[in-house]
């Protein structure tokens, strides 16, 4: 990690040190950076590389940066040194026109897995954030110029800040600082044009009350309902008539859940996919749809008896999540998402003393596609490391 660091500015009066990246495990990614083109009409500066090498100078010129404290500057650094990482993968041609959708979401993803297991930016509360803070930054870093293009800018701006409960480092201001150096860190036509349309969404962020932090819900299920769209005023406090809890556990195999488990919920019942799948005969890298199928009938029986439960599996996409999400709380149930990591060695440790061991090549695809809860995504959403 000390090398990618010494890539960062040092002190206030330094400068980036891009010299240094191909020393870094990044280094085959900023070789494809290099490689990408973009779109001339946006970036007549070239390749990737070429831009984000721009951004990094155009983010420490920036007055809010230099007032950060220095651990949110190292984050934000890291996020425009990473944030469009996601191109190498996602730029292709559309009607001549070479375009990359979704490359915040892709390139937090492989950010997240290189700094996770590469790194070694796991199992600890303090690194955990950290890194979290990089993703989310990466992941939302278009968010500041299309705000006002949403249905409902104040919605999605406090949707978006809500990761803050889990994440500290991360809010829409530094947001923002990181999308104005991607905006001057560029050659196109309409710079003038996005810095006046970044301050209107701006102002609506302040407006929202989430632009420094998470919006100061009265509790949390009133925050849940307004989140998922509901007709709801976010300063009202309204009647939680759900029945109890159900915890929805997600992490990669071998992280411990059943550990955790034991230590914390060990009188409620659980259904298990991995204790499914023992009793069906089915393995991990076999068909999973008919252990889901008699999980989910499991659950149900559970919810119409109204008796609160544990779902353990790994749940690693916001997908996969939100089914049950919503199947638990279309019977009256509160969800609360636990979302658990350890170090990536130890977790490989756990995984081999299994009974049922998960292939390492697969876990390793699954640290790839994993995407930690987001706050918006049930009543409850808890981090921990153990």
């Amino acid at each position: 990690m000390d090398t990618l660091l010494s890539c960062l500015p040092q002190s206030a009066e330094d400068s980036f040190h891009f010299d240094r990246l191909k020393e870094t495990l990044f280094a085959p990614v900023f070789d494809k950076m290099a490689s990408t083109q973009q779109n001339p009409q946006w970036h007549a500066e070239g390749d990737v590389l070429t831009h984000t090498k721009m951004v990094c100078n155009e983010l420490i010129k920036l007055e809010g940066y230099r007032h950060l404290p220095r651990r949110r500057q190292v984050i934000l650094c890291l996020a425009a040194l990473l944030h469009d990482t996601g191109k190498t993968t996602c730029t292709r041609l559309e009607d001549g026109v070479l375009t990359s959708p979704n490359h915040g979401a892709a390139g937090a993803s492989m950010v997240r897995s290189i700094l996770w297991e590469g790194y070694g930016i796991s199992g600890t509360e303090e690194k955990q954030r950290f890194r979290e803070a990089i993703c989310f930054l990466i992941r939302y870093h278009s968010l500041p110029l299309h705000l006002f293009q949403q249905a409902d800018p104040a919605l999605r701006a406090r949707k978006v800040a809500q990761n803050g409960c889990m994440c500290p480092d991360f809010t829409l201001e530094m947001l923002f600082l990181l999308s104005e150096a991607d905006v001057r860190g560029r050659i196109a036509s309409d710079t003038a044009r996005q810095l006046e349309e970044m301050q209107l969404n701006r102002e609506i962020a302040l407006e929202a009350g989430c632009f420094q932090g998470p919006y100061p819900f009265p509790d949390s299920y009133t925050a849940h309902q307004y989140l998922k769209g509901g007709k709801v005023w976010p300063e009202q406090s309204l009647y939680n008539d759900t029945f109890g809890e159900v915890i929805l556990l997600c992490g990669l195999p071998g992280t411990g859940k059943d550990t955790w488990l034991k230590q914390n919920h060990a009188i409620l019942p659980m259904i298990s996919l991995d204790d499914i799948r023992l009793e069906m005969g089915i393995r991990q890298t076999d068909n999973q749809g008919a252990v889901v199928q008699e999980a989910q009938e499991r659950a149900r029986m559970l919810l119409r008896s109204k008796q609160p439960f544990i779902w353990n599996a790994t749940s690693l996409t916001p997908q996969l999540r939100r089914k049950q999400v919503q199947l638990f709380e279309n019977y009256g149930a509160r969800v609360r998402i636990v979302f658990l990591e350890t170090p990536w060695q130890e977790n490989l440790r756990r995984n081999a003393n299994r009974l049922q061991q998960v292939p390492e090549s697969v876990i390793a695809g699954m640290l790839e596609r994993i995407i930690p809860p987001e706050g918006h995504e049930a009543q409850m959403v808890e981090w921990h490391c153990i």
